[in-house]
């Protein structure tokens, strides 16, 4: 059976929280809100929970995750950023952009695009995902919540609840939440570039 709590979107209850961090840090996988989508994540270090989510959503070793981190000074320590991209990301975060950047040592080889060595980064805005970022003290590693077969992330909790209940050791129902995936940008080489349009908007490229 899986855990199942409700956490107010808006102010998430602290002691529900820890409890979450608690399953995240004992390996658990666990589904939670962001700003876009839903999300399935686990603790960055834990290769059993990462490949568990592989198998969840059948996805290859090609398949790029998505480091989720509180604030820009984290994005740091994951990824090589310079001057110019820092700026950028400054305006754009949080929200539902996930960034392409080139991995620092501190990542897991395991996790990063085999070819490139690249990592996806992202900063949400919602308030649950930022009070568990807070309380692990370390990012998490996530992938949207989209099932084999499906083209739309999940964004009904109970029916999310319905379908992965005893799949994942925890769901984190923070109301209902958009299907729009993130916009993707990639930073690896000088000019930023979109990789896919989402929900954020892009009004800003105009001005590099």
């Amino acid at each position: 059976m899986s855990q199942y709590f409700e956490i107010h979107p808006e102010n998430p209850q602290k002691r529900l929280i820890q409890q979450a961090v608690q399953v995240i840090k004992k390996g658990g996988v666990v589904i939670y809100p962001t700003d876009s989508s839903y999300a399935i994540g686990c603790d960055l270090g834990n290769k059993k929970a990462v490949d568990r989510i592989r198998m969840i959503r059948q996805l290859d070793k090609h398949h790029n995750f998505t480091l989720v981190c509180r604030d820009l000074s984290e994005i740091a320590k994951f990824a090589v950023v310079d001057n110019m991209n820092y700026r950028l990301m400054k305006t754009l975060t949080p929200g539902p952009y996930t960034f392409i950047m080139q991995a620092s040592r501190d990542v897991p080889k395991r996790l990063l695009n085999p070819k490139r060595k690249t990592i996806g980064i992202r900063v949400p805005d919602n308030a649950v995902c930022s009070a568990l970022l807070e309380e692990h003290d370390q990012p998490l590693m996530s992938s949207t919540l989209i099932l084999p077969g499906e083209d739309l992330p999940m964004t009904d909790p109970h029916l999310i609840r319905l379908k992965l209940e005893g799949v994942v050791d925890l769901i984190i129902d923070g109301g209902y939440s958009g299907h729009e995936p993130t916009t993707v940008v990639n930073l690896l080489d000088g000019a930023p570039e979109i990789l896919r349009q989402g929900l954020g908007s892009i009004d800003w490229l105009a001005q590099h």
